[in-house]
């Protein structure tokens, strides 16, 4: 029998049937049909409350659309977050169909195209250049539209975020600009007549250590300050990445938010000059919204095969592909889940979960501790939230998508 994640803290305590936001799960399935994710909108305010009376006051939150661009959950962090960071021409066309001014958007990501760069530079988008040739498009594209460019750079620095899920910095990286090559770039830049908008320093991503985070907060800070230096010019902005991790295996604990936020704070009360007005900012997708997810999806059968329990469901890896252990995961491990009609009940023996398509690689649990579940029983995956259904491969088998709701 293998152990299942822990489930996030909104649901972990009930016990009978699952509650989302003050909503009974089997209600939520019946009226809207499985596989279903259900997004929490009380769960995502209170993380967002949580940031902010963590973090110093100047840190500015930004939403990383790319961990869940469900267009009402979009237009919902309008109101909550200071800015955006989009990596694609299709995530700003969602912001400005959710109403969203595209000036609060930050753009990175390599391998923009020129159709992606013209659209952000009309719409006043401040892209994060990934190379020395991506601001020479961009400067051209922006002459030939006769607008004022607002360009940053992605700086690939030269660490990492010790422990992080995934590595974005250090070392040859198809991301950003080497850090050696940063400041020459800066300084074309900020002579060239577009608008400098400064530092983009992302090393890493799903921590949950916090002080592996306070060391490279205060690594991007040393290094944003000294590729200042080095080139002569002025930081109006810096990004320092984000990197907030959540618990989704057995033995996972949660961040220590208050200490990061401390840490921060002590790493800001005595900074240079060069950094004093510097519009700050941290980029989080999966810290705000993946513990506010749950994916719902039914029993269709229960069966046997030489020995063991499997519960057959009408969802899968095509919506949850991380749950199912192949997004990125080097040794599989369950992710949170329960039978939502039997929240903490006793375990009855081992089974797992496996969905509808003809692979082996279709397993949401392996083996898992479980009460007796049965046909027509609803399962809850929890950490749903972010890389969930935009992250799957919805179209593989002709299954189709889930149904999505914000609550």
């Amino acid at each position: 029998m293998k152990p299942l994640g822990p489930i996030p803290a909104p649901y972990a305590a009930q016990q009978g049937e699952l509650i989302i936001a003050g909503q009974r799960a089997a209600d939520l399935a019946e009226a809207h049909g499985t596989p279903l994710f259900v997004y929490d909108s009380q769960a995502v305010r209170a993380r967002v409350a949580a940031l902010r009376a963590a973090l110093p006051a100047r840190v500015a939150l930004h939403y990383a659309v790319k961990a869940n661009p469900f267009g009402p959950l979009v237009a919902l962090m309008g109101g909550l977050v200071d800015g955006f960071d989009i990596a694609s021409g299709g995530e700003l066309a969602l912001l400005q169909a959710q109403g969203i001014d595209p000036v609060r958007a930050g753009f990175a990501g390599p391998g923009k195209r020129d159709a992606e760069l013209s659209a952000a530079i009309a719409a006043g988008v401040t892209l994060h250049c990934e190379s020395a040739r991506e601001v020479e498009r961009a400067l051209a594209l922006a002459q030939g539209l006769d607008r004022r460019p607002r360009l940053a750079i992605r700086v690939n620095p030269d660490f990492d975020l010790r422990g992080s899920g995934m590595k974005m910095g250090g070392g040859a990286r198809p991301f950003g600009v080497d850090a050696e090559r940063a400041a020459p770039l800066a300084r074309q830049i900020a002579q060239s007549g577009a608008e400098w908008r400064g530092f983009h320093i992302f090393a890493g991503s799903q921590a949950l250590d916090a002080a592996a985070v306070h060391a490279t907060q205060a690594a991007t800070l040393d290094l944003a300050v000294r590729l200042a230096g080095e080139a002569g010019v002025s930081l109006p902005a810096l990004n320092l990445g984000g990197g907030f991790g959540i618990p989704y295996f057995p033995g996972d604990a949660p961040l220590d938010l208050a200490m990061v936020g401390a840490g921060l704070a002590d790493l800001l009360a005595d900074c240079p000059p060069v950094l004093r007005e510097t519009r700050l900012a941290v980029e989080l997708g999966r810290y705000l919204v993946g513990e506010a997810g749950v994916y719902l999806t039914r029993i269709v059968e229960r069966k046997e095969s030489r020995g063991e329990v499997f519960l057959v469901v009408d969802g899968g890896m095509h919506h949850q592909l991380a749950a199912s252990g192949n997004f990125g995961t080097v040794v599989r491990r369950n992710y949170p889940l329960a039978l939502a009609g039997q929240m903490g009940a006793p375990v009855a023996g081992a089974a797992s979960v496996v969905g509808c398509l003809c692979t082996p690689l279709d397993r949401l649990a392996d083996r898992a501790g479980l009460p007796d579940g049965q046909e027509g029983d609803l399962v809850a995956v929890f950490c749903a939230g972010a890389y969930g259904a935009s992250a799957s491969p919805s179209a593989f088998l002709g299954h189709g998508p889930a149904a999505e709701i914000l609550i």
